[in-house]
Parts: structure tokens; C-alpha cells; sequence
């Protein structure tokens, strides 16, 4: 298993998931620490195989997440909030490819 796939699949995951936490359109995604903090369950960060700030670096970079600027204040977090990042459509593909390939959930 290629750490770095797998790590990038379960970022992809989360922010699929994160499109429904939040019913304001202008406060759905997630700030990079929120990535962060929801992945360091994750074998790959847990073994010290990967950073998470370069693999959604390279996410962006290959338009599979976009990151959205800060909203004033999220009354969902209670908190002013930062930039924000969500999964597009290639990403959600790339996602369903690999989840019917692996016939598994990452």
C-alpha cells in the first residue's frame, strides 16, 4: 500500500463527508487543522508516513479539493474561521474509482 494514496484517499473521504455537516453553503468544507486533527487516527500520520499539509498541497495542485476563502464567522463552529477546503467533482471520481478498484472503504 502506497501511504501516500492512502492517506489522500481518506482527505478525499472526509471532506466527502464534510459536505454534510454543515448546511451553509458558505461554511461547508474544512480549515486545514480540522484535516489535520480528523487524520491523525490514520495509520499513515500516526506511523509518521506522511504530512498532511503537502498531500492537500497536492490535492489542490491536481484540482481534486479547492480551497475557499475565510467567512467572517461560522455559526456552526462558533469561531471566526479560515480558509476551507472541499472535495470537487474530479475528486469525488477519483474517490469512487478507488473505492470500486479496492471494492473496500478506505
Amino acid at each position: 500500500m502506497d501511504p501516500n494514496r492512502e492517506a489522500m484517499l481518506e482527505i478525499l473521504r472526509f471532506l466527502n463527508q464534510a459536505e454534510f455537516e454543515f448546511s451553509r453553503e458558505d461554511e461547508k468544507g474544512l480549515e486545514l487543522p480540522e484535516i489535520a486533527f480528523r487524520m491523525q487516527g490514520h495509520w499513515t500520520v500516526r506511523e509518521g508516513r506522511v504530512r498532511v499539509p503537502p498531500l492537500v498541497a497536492l490535492l489542490e495542485r491536481n484540482q481534486m479539493v479547492r480551497r475557499f476563502p475565510p467567512v467572517v464567522y461560522s455559526w456552526t463552529r462558533q469561531r471566526n474561521v479560515s480558509n476551507r477546503y472541499r472535495v470537487t467533482a474530479q475528486g469525488k471520481a477519483f474517490l469512487m474509482t478507488a473505492l470500486d478498484k479496492d471494492d473496500r472503504v478506505p
